[in-house]
């Protein structure tokens, strides 16, 4: 006899991401076992029967919830998709996340949802993430929040959160996955034409700022050490260029990059890398050369670390070959 689908309960909560909300309908609804069962049963949820939904910037329209919270209830997974993160979440919103939590429910949420956990007081002391461009919102609203803004998603069992938008997919697939098997989330992954498992993480998606150009006389030396970005430079090169021994190069640094020389050096060193491999079919070798890297194993330890990708899957993702007539 076939085991009782696990119910899914997806919040539309006024103000709602459209595309995060249908992520967990599309990747729990359709998820389908070799026996030809559903194993999940989703339930979309909300405080009115109709709410305004948003895909950013100018666009809103209106969306049905056909259930209302009681309907979650009894869920064994609440997912809180993105909301605007301006607006207080209503109180029986927060009660159900934290009735549901103590209850064994798992508690989910994609991109700014966060925001939502984060205020039922479901995120005190975890690592969690969100979308890159609203982490430091999170954790200055919530600073006994861990906020991660480079990764995809994070979980400990009970508590997840996902990064901004399709990082939505990665996390359900996931927790298919932890459900009933890679077969399982492969079969959905295929559906929505999108791989299982997806290389890297947040931080390869977030663009970098422009270099700091603070006034005050490391300026110059800024723009010297961008133009000189791949040659050997090191921190006392840097202090002789400002004029400055290298303590007090090391305090005007901080005061006015908010990082260290050297550190600061290697951000630059990282964008001009990204740069070449988006633009150029150079050889990685000769990328790593040109960014100041001085080998493609330095190249590839120092993407690693910061990206957590490969600069090869980098360029295949940001520089896909092009298209064949």
């Amino acid at each position: 006899m076939p085991a009782e689908p696990r119910v899914v309960a997806v919040l539309a909560l006024d103000g709602v991401v459209g595309f995060d909300l249908a992520i967990p309908c599309q990747v729990f609804g359709t998820t389908r076992l070799p026996d030809g069962t559903y194993p999940y049963q989703v339930r979309v949820c909300g405080t009115a029967p109709s709410v305004t939904a948003t895909a950013g910037g100018t666009a809103y329209y209106r969306i049905s919830a056909p259930n209302g919270l009681d309907a979650a209830a009894d869920a064994h997974t609440i997912v809180v998709p993105g909301v605007t993160t301006t607006r207080p979440t209503p109180e029986p919103v927060l009660a159900l996340l934290r009735d549901a939590a103590s209850g064994g429910a798992r508690i989910v949420s994609i991109c700014t949802g966060a925001f939502v956990l984060a205020e039922a007081g479901l995120l005190a002391g975890r690592r969690v993430t969100t979308h890159w461009a609203a982490a430091t919102a999170l954790a200055r609203r919530h600073p006994d929040v861990q906020v991660d803004a480079a990764s995809l998603y994070l979980g400990d069992g009970k508590v997840f959160t996902s990064a901004g938008v399709a990082a939505g997919l990665d996390l359900c697939l996931h927790l298919v996955r932890r459900d009933f098997g890679a077969a399982a989330a492969a079969g959905v992954a295929r559906a929505v034409v999108m791989p299982p498992t997806r290389d890297g993480d947040q931080a390869q998606f977030i663009p970098q700022p422009p270099p700091a150009t603070a006034d005050g006389s490391l300026t110059a030396t800024l723009s010297w050490m961008r133009d000189h970005a791949a040659e050997p430079i090191t921190l006392a090169d840097i202090a002789r260029h400002a004029g400055v021994s290298v303590r007090t190069l090391s305090r005007r640094f901080r005061e006015q990059t908010g990082t260290t020389p050297l550190a600061w050096l290697a951000r630059q060193r990282l964008m001009l890398a990204r740069e070449l491999l988006e633009t150029t079919d150079l050889p990685i070798p000769t990328v790593a050369h040109r960014s100041g890297h001085g080998s493609a194993t330095a190249l590839r330890a120092h993407f690693d670390r910061e990206l957590r990708t490969s600069p090869h899957r980098y360029r295949q993702t940001f520089r896909p070959p092009p298209e064949r007539d």
